[in-house]
C-alpha cells in the first residue's frame, strides 16, 4: 500500500542586513529540536505567502516585515510529511528582533552557514541560494 504524504506549505524570509543574514534556532520542544532555519513558518487555510510571513516572523521575533520577491522553491520529504518551502526576500519594515518564540537568533555571513545545523529544507534552500551542489 503506497501511503501518500501530506504536504506543509511553508514559507520563510531572508532577511539581510550589511551583508549578514538573520537566522532563527528552533526551540528544544519543537519538530527538528534546535535546529537552526530562516524564520517564517506555515501557511494556513485562507492565507496567501505574505500574510503567512507577516504573521510568522512578527510571532517569532516581534518585527513587521515587508515581503519582497520570491528567491527559491524546494520540496523536502521528511518521514512523515513533505514541506514545501519558499525562501521570500524580506527586510524589517518595523521593530528590532528578539526571542519572542524561537530559542535563538543570530545575524551570520552567508560563509558561516555550515557552523550551524539547518534544517533538512533550509539546507536544501541554502545551497540553491549560494549556487552550490
Amino acid at each position: 500500500m503506497i501511503e501518500k504524504h501530506k504536504t506543509i506549505r511553508v514559507v520563510a524570509a531572508v532577511i539581510e542586513r550589511e551583508g549578514r543574514y538573520l537566522i532563527t534556532q528552533r526551540r528544544p520542544s519543537a519538530v527538528l529540536p534546535l535546529l537552526w532555519e530562516f524564520p517564517g513558518g506555515r501557511v494556513e487555510r485562507g492565507e496567501d505567502d505574505e500574510l503567512a510571513l507577516k504573521r510568522e516572523v512578527k510571532h517569532r521575533l516581534d518585527v513587521d516585515v515587508e515581503v519582497r520577491q520570491l528567491i527559491s522553491f524546494v520540496s523536502h520529504p521528511y518521514d512523515h510529511y513533505v514541506v514545501d518551502l519558499y525562501l521570500y526576500e524580506c527586510v524589517i519594515a518595523e521593530g528590532e528582533p528578539r526571542e519572542a518564540n524561537v530559542h535563538a537568533f543570530k545575524w551570520v555571513w552567508s560563509s558561516e552557514f555550515d557552523q550551524y545545523p539547518f534544517t533538512p529544507a533550509d539546507e536544501l534552500s541554502m545551497s540553491k541560494l549560494l549556487g552550490i551542489g
